[in-house]
């Protein structure tokens, strides 16, 4: 029975923070900037993604590498 009891406590929880979530939730004001505006910055962290991604993709082709070493 304590099971139940966490279970419908937990459901409870999730529906509460269901409804809640739009409550809190807000539109973000306008920048103001023309995006056809070259002065205009639109990369917004793209590049630190596009940096990290080839760093994960160079740590795995080195491991993969390293493993191919070991096995021969």
């Amino acid at each position: 029975m304590n099971k139940f009891k966490k279970y419908i406590f937990m459901l409870g929880f999730m529906i509460m923070a269901g409804i809640m979530n739009p409550l809190a939730s807000h539109a973000q004001p306008d920048a103001g900037c023309d995006p056809l505006d070259p002065a205009c910055p639109i990369d917004g962290g793209l590049s630190l993604l596009i940096a990290a991604g080839i760093g994960i993709g160079a740590r795995k082709a080195y491991q993969e590498k390293k493993k191919n070493v070991k096995q021969l």
